[in-house]
């Protein structure tokens, strides 16, 4: 998988967290909304899709639930993935109650992750794996917890579950920051909400460098650790001041994109 490919995975699974009423825990199994459609159930998930949806398309995605799930629940905890596949990104976008979605591979929402047919398609395999993960864990987490967890942790958190297993080496994944770094720029500050905007000038390097903050504290201080972070600050769990944590990320940066 090329650089860009990897990076874009996660971009494109972005989604406007303010708008999303996003809630912790997971979900019942909606009521199917095609009633002509496609329902597979495993033990712990569902997926539902359109009548026309390519009956392979939905096995292999039955697949990526079921190894998603495994993973979110590793890291955090149970979750039972309720994902739709819809036939076309107007359906998607009309299910998800957003305007124009413009590029993007998935979306979650409260209780459930929603595919849009081609972002989806013009992803790799990795892909594929990284942005389910990547939204089941915003299902599960309850993502910003209505603004109480800073969109670098949420988003951060998220990327880290998704990249866990993925294989990619750590300047693959964020080669956007790491051209940056090289060029001896280091970011001053951890990326804010306006950094994750649609548009951004410096979006990818927003997620580079909050799935960055995430693996370093995953990798200082354990998985449990940064688990405990949610709800929390770095104070209370890490006993660090912002600024101590801020220059022990950028240490941090230096040392694997330098």
């Amino acid at each position: 998988m090329s650089v860009p490919q990897g990076r874009r995975a996660v971009l494109a699974a972005m989604l406007a967290l303010a708008g999303a009423g996003l809630a912790a825990g997971s979900a019942p199994f909606p009521q199917d909304p095609w009633p002509d459609g496609t329902v597979l159930r495993g033990e712990h998930y569902v997926v539902v899709a359109g009548r026309r949806v390519p009956a392979g398309l939905l096995e292999d995605l039955a697949v990526r639930a079921e190894r998603a799930r495994r993973r979110v629940a590793a890291m955090w905890g149970p979750v039972r993935p309720v994902i739709l596949f819809p036939e076309t990104d107007a359906e998607a976008e009309a299910l998800a109650g957003t305007g124009a979605t413009g590029g993007l591979a998935a979306m979650a929402t409260a209780d459930r992750v929603i595919v849009l047919p081609s972002g989806y398609a013009r992803l790799s395999e990795t892909g594929r794996d990284v942005v389910i993960t990547h939204e089941l864990t915003h299902v599960a987490t309850g993502a910003t917890r209505g603004g109480r967890v800073p969109m670098w942790l949420s988003e951060g958190f998220a990327d880290h579950v998704g990249y866990a297993a993925s294989g990619l080496a750590v300047r693959t994944v964020a080669a956007e920051l790491a051209a940056e770094v090289r060029a001896g720029v280091l970011p001053d500050g951890l990326p804010g909400p306006a950094d994750f905007a649609p548009g951004s000038v410096r979006l990818a390097q927003a997620y580079e460098e909050a799935w960055l903050a995430c693996r370093y504290i995953a990798g200082r201080y354990g998985e449990r650790t940064l688990v405990r972070l949610y709800g929390s600050d770095v104070g209370t769990v890490l006993g660090l001041t912002a600024a101590e944590f801020t220059a022990g990320w950028r240490d941090y940066l230096r040392e694997e994109l330098g």
